[in-house]
C-alpha cells in the first residue's frame, strides 16, 4: 500500500523517538511491500522558535493532506513562562482540533520485564491489560478563560468546563466499539457527585450504553476513586472512558503500572482515516540530545498508526511483538535498567527491528 505520513518531531527528545519511529515503519514497508512516504513539519516550542507560531499554517495543511501524523513530543523549560502568549502546548491542541481528533486512546499492558520498575507491588500488575479512551476536544482544556481584576485589586481567574451531548456522546460509543472487541466491559470516569458537566456526562454514557450497546456493562466510578483502584486493583479494569483533564492525569498515573512513561503509546483518533499518534511522555528535555531516551513508546505509537489509520493489523501486531520481545531479551533503556546495563536510543530501536518475527503474520499477540 501507499500511505502519507506526516512526522513532527517538536521539542526535546521528540526528534530522537520520532526518528526511531520512522526507522522501524521504513523497515516495516521495506519487509512488506508499503510505500510509505514520510514529510517532517514543525510544531511546539521548535515552530515557535522558527515562526512565531506553535502550529504553523503549512504544517496544518500537511496534517489535512496525510494518511497518518507521527508526533514526538511539545514543551520545555524554554516556552514555560505562565505569563506567555503563545505555547507549545497550543499547538498540540490547536491540530487535534483542527482535524477533528476527539479520542485518545492508551492502552496500558505491563511487560513482565519491567514489573521491577514500577512503584506497584508486581502481583497486582500481572494480567493487567486495559485502555483508557480520553475525550480530546472539550472540557477545561477548551473552555473559556479569564483573568479579572476584583474591586480591592486582587486578581481572580477561571476557566470554563463545558461538555454538549453530542461531544459526550461520540467519545462514549467509541470506548463501546473498542469494548465489544474485548471484554464488553467500560468503565465511566466523572464527578457526578459535584459537576454538573459530569452529571451529564453520566446521563449520556447510562442512555447511550442502554440504548446502542446493551451487551456492554458499564460501570461508573468518580475520578477521585478511580485514582485509587487503577492502582490497588488494575486487572478488574478493560475499557475507561472519560473526559479531557481526568484523562490526561489518570493516564499519566497509568504509566506507573507499566513502569515507565516510556513504554505507553497512544492514538488520538477521529471519524475518519487519519490520526494523530504520540508516545504519552512529552519532551523529557532533561534527558535530549544525550541518546538515551527510551524509543519504545513512539515505536508503540507507530504500530497504532499502522493498525488504526492504515488498516495494518498484522503488521502492526509484529512490531508490538518485536518489542515486546526486544524487553523479554533485556535490551532496555535508562528508565528501566541500571545505568551500567542501560542501552542507548539507537540499540533499543536496533533491537526491535532485529526481532521483528518472520513471516510477518500473527494471529495473535502472545507475552
Amino acid at each position: 500500500m501507499q500511505a502519507e505520513i506526516l512526522v513532527l518531531p517538536g521539542d526535546g527528545i521528540g526528534p530522537e523517538v520520532t526518528a526511531a519511529a520512522v526507522a522501524v515503519l521504513r523497515d516495516v514497508g521495506a519487509r512488506h511491500g508499503h510505500e510509505f512516504t514520510f514529510t517532517e513539519k514543525l510544531i511546539g516550542g521548535a515552530a515557535i522558535d522558527a515562526t512565531g507560531e506553535p502550529l504553523p499554517a503549512d504544517t496544518l495543511a500537511a496534517a489535512k493532506k496525510a494518511d497518518a501524523v507521527l508526533l514526538g513530543a511539545v514543551g520545555g523549560p524554554k516556552w514555560s513562562d505562565p505569563k506567555a502568549k503563545v505555547r507549545p502546548e497550543q499547538g498540540l491542541l490547536a491540530i487535534r482540533k483542527a482535524l477533528g481528533l476527539y479520542a485518545n486512546l492508551r492502552p496500558v499492558k505491563p511487560h513482565p520485564v519491567a514489573f521491577a520498575a514500577s512503584p506497584i507491588k508486581p502481583h497486582l500488575l500481572q494480567g493487567v491489560d486495559l485502555i483508557v479512551v480520553r475525550e480530546l476536544t472539550g472540557g477545561v482544556y477548551f473552555g473559556d478563560k479569564q483573568r479579572t481584576a476584583g474591586p480591592n485589586g486582587e486578581c481572580t481567574a477561571s476557566d470554563l468546563c463545558s461538555y454538549s451531548v453530542g461531544e459526550i456522546e461520540r467519545v462514549i460509543r467509541r470506548a463501546c466499539r473498542l469494548a465489544m472487541q474485548r471484554s464488553q466491559r467500560v468503565t465511566s470516569v466523572d464527578k457526578a457527585n459535584v459537576l454538573e458537566t459530569s452529571r451529564l456526562w453520566r446521563e449520556v454514557a447510562t442512555r447511550v450504553v442502554h440504548d446502542e450497546f446493551p451487551e456492554i456493562t458499564l460501570e461508573h466510578q468518580l475520578v477521585d476513586s478511580m485514582a485509587m483502584h487503577l492502582l490497588a486493583r488494575p486487572r478488574e479494569y478493560d475499557v475507561i472512558v472519560t473526559e479531557n483533564m481526568f484523562g490526561d492525569i489518570l493516564t499519566d498515573e497509568a504509566s506507573m503500572l507499566a513502569g515507565s512513561m516510556g513504554l505507553l503509546p497512544s492514538a488520538s483518533l477521529g471519524e475518519g482515516r487519519v490520526g494523530l499518534y504520540e508516545p504519552i511522555h512529552g519532551s523529557a528535555p532533561d534527558i535530549a540530545g544525550r541518546g538515551i531516551a527510551n524509543p519504545y513508546a513512539a515505536i508503540l505509537s507507530a504500530a497504532m498508526l499502522l493498525r488504526h489509520s492504515l488498516g495494518l493489523d498484522a503488521e502492526a501486531q509484529c512490531v508490538e511483538r518485536a518489542v515486546s520481545a526486544a524487553l523479554s531479551a533485556g535490551h532496555l533503556t535508562a528508565d528501566l535498567a541500571k545505568p551500567e546495563s542501560a542501552i542507548g536510543t539507537r540499540e533499543a530501536t536496533a533491537a526491535v527491528m532485529d526481532h521483528f518475527p518472520l513471516p510477518c503474520q500473527v494471529p495473535e499477540l502472545r507475552d
